[in-house]
């Protein structure tokens, strides 16, 4: 099966400066993100997500290297058909009310005129919003940007939709509803690659990971296998009094308790990853002095944003 994106060998550098020192924001990444899964893309500010994102949404051209969106060249306009993004910081026209700010996306896109408004109203509603639909932008709050945001990317029914920090901004409520609205985007057979750095919510809803350091892939898997800590079991037991718990072992069966359960104990995407950016961080090598990579404060130059 053709894979919702697949980067090859990805390499970005930046220009800086005199002479021909360079940035490197991406360094020789290679990910592949299987069709219908929530893919979570992780990695502490100027790791090289959002530049990678830039690629796959052709937006930057790589230095070496390649990425494909469902078997396309991503270079190519026609592999940006089937894909919905929602910036960290999307921007929008503010004298336009929400419905006619999705409207206008649902037209750019192409959504058939027959479908165009019922579809409008549907992905307003799924991101809660209906009451709010007449009101202009300008009047939104942070957490009412972000939630318009994703019904303008999901709006044309993409195949692909790819989410930077879509919470930034919102209540826990709304970021519950959020995180329930994508779980139910893949039911419908969506794939998604979501940039957060709230651990916790991506623990709960990505199948597979990968953790960016400097521009370099330090790990990737299953979250279920990441947080998992392998050669520990825990048992639950169930009846053991307080003044038997000293003697469990031996006393288990004379004392009538239960083993309900053998579980294997789980640690947390938390310490997952920064125990990984710690490891990067203190083994990584001197670099070619022509080349540096990103640090957590650098800029991204072609955008004057930070890097995330």
């Amino acid at each position: 099966m053709t894979p919702a994106i697949n980067i090859k060998n990805l390499t970005k550098d930046f220009p800086f400066g005199l002479g021909n020192l360079k940035l490197r924001a991406v360094d020789n990444l290679s990910l592949q993100i299987p069709d219908n899964q929530v893919f979570g893309l992780l990695g502490p500010n100027g790791s090289g997500k959002s530049t990678t994102i830039k690629v796959i949404l052709g937006l930057l051209e790589p230095t070496a290297g390649e990425c494909e969106i469902f078997g396309i060249p991503s270079r190519d306009v026609q592999s940006r058909q089937d894909v919905g993004f929602l910036p960290e910081a999307p921007y929008f026209y503010r004298y336009l009310t929400g419905f006619e700010m999705v409207k206008f996306f649902a037209k750019v896109c192409e959504v058939e005129k027959s479908t165009l408004i019922d579809r409008v109203n549907e992905v307003i509603a799924w991101v809660g919003l209906k009451e709010a639909a007449n009101r202009r932008i300008g009047t939104y709050s942070k957490g009412m940007l972000q939630r318009i945001g994703l019904a303008q990317a999901l709006v044309h029914n993409p195949r692909l939709i790819i989410l930077d920090e879509p919470t930034a901004g919102v209540d826990p409520v709304g970021s519950a509803e959020i995180s329930a609205l994508i779980l139910k985007l893949k039911e419908q057979g969506k794939t998604v690659l979501i940039c957060s750095h709230l651990l916790a919510q991506i623990e709960d809803i990505c199948d597979h990971v990968a953790i960016l350091n400097r521009g370099k892939l330090i790990l990737e898997g299953e979250v279920n296998d990441l947080v998992s800590r392998k050669g520990q079991r825990s048992m639950v037991i169930e009846g053991l009094s307080d003044e038997a718990a000293a003697e469990a072992t031996r006393l288990l069966e004379q004392r009538g308790a239960r083993v309900v359960g053998v579980e294997q104990p789980q640690s947390s995407l938390d310490r997952v990853f920064l125990e990984h950016v710690k490891k990067a961080e203190s083994t990584r090598r001197d670099v070619d002095p022509k080349v540096e990579t990103f640090g957590t404060s650098h800029q991204d130059e072609t955008s004057g944003k930070e890097e995330k």
